[in-house]
């Protein structure tokens, strides 16, 4: 509603009427969508960085996730409008069954009337969060860009990463250790094992301590299975950790290096323009594998979305940092010793690269 503002009288006595301004209010912004308004524990999704412009961001997100979601798990189904709820209503005699029987149906319906693709607000500057729904975040990612990597066709023009999202929970050291115990199960609890980098980053936020995050992450990983190694240049799994706000988004990610840290605009160029950038970290080829691609500097540049706060635990160049580091030793039987063994070798050499990405 406009809020009216009277000018004062001219000085001087005269006639003249000052005219009335009007103030627009601020209207409140529309919701359709359903769900969660903003991120929040809880959520799975996709994040998102972009170079100053979210709202085409949010378009080519939508474009693209659609496109390959349709792929992957099919046209998505939207619930009729006119459809009501299945069920002999006013037959049961018993009104608390019928009142649950009433709730059911509602969620139900609010169910299949959510989309498969939503965006939130994510509560940081040049980074969009899409929540989804039914479909596996990291499987969908890791297929859209298994794609673009191999037909080089660049699809977007202002999204720069794009990073799944398969947990989140609030983003207090307690909380954390707490949900990762069981989030990184999948992965990491024998028998499974895998080599692993951390990748940390914080935005919006700064009573969380990069150093402790890391270390405990890292202790239970150890913990979940000795046999798990760290492996600061060609990772198995790449552990994504993502803070903003109050808010801790976790995922764990295959080819991390390979796609160039899931950056869309990197991953399309050929290993020609690479290695005229930087010849050292051109791709190579040995024993029917590719070797991973990293040119850092240059995905840097152009992801402005990470700021002063963003930090990433593991180096770029491996020269820096020599051979890799391994969980624990054979012959290692304190427990406690070899988680102190795990954290340091994830931490060692990440001072000098704290402003990477």
């Amino acid at each position: 509603m406009a809020a009216r503002i009277q000018q004062s009288p001219q000085p001087g006595g005269g006639k003249r009427k000052g005219k009335a301004q009007y103030v627009q209010a601020k209207r409140a912004r529309r919701w359709d969508g359903g769900g969660p308004r903003q991120l929040e524990p809880g959520l799975q999704g996709i994040l998102i960085t972009c170079n100053m412009n979210e709202r085409k961001c949010v378009e080519e997100a939508y474009s693209l996730l659609n496109e390959y979601g349709d792929d992957m798990y099919g046209p998505e189904k939207f619930a009729d409008k006119d459809q009501h709820p299945s069920g002999s209503e006013g037959e049961d005699d018993d009104v608390e069954a019928a009142l649950k029987k009433e709730v059911g149906d509602i969620k139900a319906s609010t169910e299949k009337s959510l989309r498969r693709f939503q965006s939130v607000e994510s509560g940081a500057n040049n980074v969009v969060f899409i929540r989804t729904l039914g479909i596996e975040p990291e499987k969908l990612v890791h297929h859209i860009l298994q794609d673009i990597y191999k037909t080089k066709k660049k699809k977007t023009r202002v999204i720069l990463r794009m990073l799944p999202i398969s947990g989140t929970c609030k983003a207090f050291l307690d909380d954390m250790k707490k949900y990762a115990e069981t989030f990184l199960e999948p992965w990491f609890k024998a028998p499974n094992k895998g080599t692993f980098q951390i990748v940390y980053k914080s935005r919006n936020n700064s009573h969380m301590n990069r150093e402790e995050v890391i270390k405990e992450l890292a202790g239970i990983v150890g913990s979940l299975n000795s046999e798990n190694k760290v492996d600061l240049t060609n990772p198995q799994y790449t552990v994504v950790v993502e803070i903003i706000k109050a808010v801790c988004c976790l995922s764990v990610v295959k080819d991390y290096m390979l796609f160039r840290k899931y950056n869309l605009q990197e991953v399309v160029k050929s290993a020609k323009d690479l290695s005229q950038l930087n010849p050292k970290q051109a791709a190579q080829t040995g024993n029917g594998k590719e070797a991973k691609l990293e040119s850092g500097d240059k995905s840097s540049r152009n992801d402005p979305a990470e700021g002063k706060n963003n930090q990433q635990v593991v180096p770029e160049n491996s020269e820096e940092l020599g051979p890799t580091g391994s969980i624990s030793e054979t012959h290692v039987v304190n427990e406690g010793v070899a988680k102190h063994e795990l954290a340091s070798q994830v931490t060692e050499g990440s001072e000098s690269n704290e402003n990477d990405l």
